[in-house]
């Protein structure tokens, strides 16, 4: 039996209940939902870390397969925490921590959990902070962890100053990230965006703080979660045609081209709405090196026409960013401090320039005060002289600098950037990448992943770590200016160590100044004390030569040289130099042409004869006079024969072969053959390429 109070007794209790001094307390505020979320990683695009604060209990930030992860948030200021809820998914943790910091940085643990079952769970807490996480030490099973939902509970402390701001007055800015100055120490980004978190902890251990892109899409997001969540920022950047400056990017008509500029602002708007809230944004820099690159589509008054459209475009972009975003600044780059005179006049919404500057960086200081501008600047690419920048060697091609100057290059391009005291918010240097090619032996700082002096340099300038081991330093390297095709080819360096690792020497060839290519062919090499021989390529023409020292610890010295391979000198005497020729076609226009077949027999290595692009294709050349002879010699140019045959006649009607391939490679063939005739045919019936074929001599030898 159910006895009911009277409500006479009811009344009395709650009177009591209420009257009571000190009963009432105000409830916990839930401090944590739609606030700025961070992870150590994320499972795929579908869980990020942002699903776990959102207050939607159907969505959820799940992790990599791995321990230990992490989920942090930012409760945007200093709060008293009294309880933390977490409803996990069916990969819960159970073994983790949950702790406060005040930056992002230094922990302290509020609350220790091992034994864990998963499900709702719900903590009281004491601690202080603005950022609080669950860090998750021990997986239920093989999956990650994942949080449908991670609430903090508590009160909070006076809001902090939010965003990215430009501030102060003229030679006297600031650039302030949440209230607080940031000094802009940043890389170009290079790796996939999607590797970005295997690559943090080394660029925050470096001191780096801000990375730069050239593009913002869908595959953004993963090198923006990896950022935040080790304290750096992302300069974001949108791409604009005709981009990279001279020789790089398609052309556009900025005066007429309305659907373009239409469809790039679209791109823009959706990705700054996507972004704007992401903590790993810095600022948003819309356009690279286009003012300079539009050279290569314009001249004489439309030149000034389109700069002048491309700039007012900008200011337009500016402003459609502006509208969404008020907590980031938005620049443009380009290659060349004459582009600020148009952003100066006709695009004025930009909060700051940007410019990339490499072997003239320290004169960026001057050209800002003699242009009379008024607004700061990034440096946004920067690093040692350049392949336009220095002068060309004995074989002329640039002379490429030294990992020495290299190294030093780097250090002066950050003195002279943070020199400029007011002015000047810092810069991002190239480059961050893993490629391993031309273009990054030249500027990488980790070229195949490893670290070379400049990466040290570098770290060193940004206030990093100090390394317990460098690179290898090569102070010499010694190479001879000509060498013949397929010889020996020897290389003498100096090197040390300063830490005392043993070196391990390898070297490769690259072929850019022949054919373009920006690939770096392993060599072979022996080693005998301080020399290295290899062999020299078949191919003629300037060839670049590649020496690394490496010390067995992921760091690496290289040097490079150029060497012109030449073709052999055959013994004998060349009977078919200055002879009658014909051939079955010779190319008669294009660049360079014509290039008749007497040039093949013209003893001359720098000219060639090249055909039609048709197979088969002949070149003949008349002895004079029934000759003997023990050597014929084909120097290719790049169009080589795949399959051909020598002939010879006596009366230049009947044919015979006396040699014959099918696996033609170019380069130089020496062919070893005793004939007797007065005309001598090279037949060739397939090509190698998808030119004709190009000889620059065919040379018959008698012995």
């Amino acid at each position: 039996m159910v006895r009911v109070r009277s409500i006479g007794t009811v009344l009395a209790v709650l009177a009591s209940l209420v009257l009571v001094p000190g009963t009432v307390t105000a409830a916990p505020e839930l401090l944590s939902q739609g606030k700025p979320a961070v992870a150590s990683s994320a499972e795929n695009g579908g869980t990020p870390a942002s699903a776990a604060v959102d207050g939607d209990a159907g969505t959820r930030w799940s992790s990599q397969w791995s321990d230990p992860q992490w989920l942090r948030v930012d409760l945007g200021a200093s709060s008293a925490i009294t309880r933390v809820e977490l409803d996990w998914e069916g990969a819960y943790a159970t073994a983790f921590d949950i702790q406060t910091s005040a930056n992002g940085d230094s922990w302290q643990t509020v609350r220790s959990v091992t034994g864990a079952t998963g499900g709702r769970q719900g903590h009281d807490v004491s601690g202080t902070g603005r950022y609080v996480r669950v860090n998750a030490t021990q997986r239920a099973n093989g999956y990650g962890v994942s949080l449908w939902e991670f609430r903090v509970f508590g009160s909070q402390g006076p809001v902090a100053p939010t965003g990215v701001h430009v501030t102060g007055s003229q030679g006297n800015w600031r650039l302030l990230v949440d209230g607080q100055p940031w000094t802009v120490k940043g890389l170009t980004w290079g790796p996939p965006a999607a590797d970005a978190a295997r690559y943090m902890p080394e660029l925050k251990s470096m001191g780096v703080n801000t990375l730069r892109t050239w593009g913002t899409d869908a595959s953004t997001r993963p090198l923006l979660d990896a950022a935040a969540a080790n304290g750096l920022r992302v300069m974001n950047g949108f791409w604009l045609q005709p981009g990279g400056g001279p020789g790089s990017g398609g052309c556009v008509n900025y005066v007429t081209d309305a659907q373009y500029k239409a469809d790039m602002l679209g791109q823009i708007r959706q990705w700054v709405t996507t972004y704007k809230d992401h903590p790993g944004v810095l600022m948003w820099n819309v356009g690279n090196e286009s003012i300079l690159g539009l050279q290569n589509c314009y001249s004489g008054t439309e030149l000034e026409n389109q700069r002048v459209a491309y700039a007012r475009y900008l200011n337009e972009a500016a402003r459609a960013i502006h509208a969404i975003d008020t907590n980031h600044p938005v620049t443009n780059t380009d290659a060349w401090t004459g582009a600020w005179a148009y952003l100066k006049a006709h695009t004025p919404d930009l909060d700051l320039y940007s410019v990339n500057s490499y072997g003239n960086v320290c004169q960026v200081r001057q050209d800002w005060l003699n242009g009379g501008y008024t607004k700061p600047y990034i440096l946004t690419e920067a690093g040692p002289a350049g392949e336009w920048e220095v002068p060309n060697d004995a074989n002329g091609v640039p002379a490429e600098p030294t990992d020495v100057q290299k190294r030093d290059g780097y250090t002066q391009a950050w003195n002279c950037i943070v020199g400029h005291t007011g002015v000047s918010f810092g810069g991002t240097l190239f480059h961050y990448g893993t490629e391993y090619d031309f273009g990054a032996v030249w500027f990488n700082l980790t070229p195949a992943g490893k670290k070379r002096l400049s990466f040290y340099a570098v770290q060193r300038a940004f206030g990093g770590a100090t390394p317990a081991n460098t690179p290898p330093v090569i102070s010499a390297m010694n190479v001879p200016q000509t060498v013949a095709a397929g010889a020996p080819l020897t290389v003498d360096v100096t090197a040390s160590d300063p830490n005392g690792d043993t070196i391990t020497w390898s070297a490769a060839l690259n072929s850019k100044y022949i054919d373009n290519s920006g690939g770096l062919a392993n060599a072979p090499v022996q080693v005998n004390g301080n020399r290295l021989t290899l062999t020299a390529p078949d191919r003629l023409g300037v060839w670049k030569v590649y020496v690394m020292a490496e010390d067995g610890r992921g760091n690496i010295g290289i040097e490079t040289r150029s060497v012109r391979v030449v073709a052999p000198q055959p013994s004998g005497v060349n009977v078919a130099q200055g002879k009658a020729v014909t051939a079955s076609s010779y190319q008669q226009v294009g660049d360079g042409a014509p290039f008749p077949p007497s040039n093949a027999v013209d003893g001359n290595a720098g000219s060639r004869w090249a055909t039609d692009w048709v197979d088969p294709q002949w070149l003949r050349v008349d002895l004079g006079a029934v000759t003997t002879f023990q050597h014929v010699q084909l120097v290719w140019e790049g169009a080589f024969g795949r399959a051909y045959e020598i002939q010879v006649s006596d009366d230049g009607t009947s044919w015979r072969a006396v040699y014959g391939t099918t696996t033609g490679n170019g380069g130089v063939d020496a062919i070893d053959v005793t004939a007797t005739a007065r005309y001598v045919r090279l037949h060739a019936t397939q090509r190698g390429t998808g030119w004709g074929y190009s000889l620059y001599e065919l040379g018959v030898y008698r012995r």
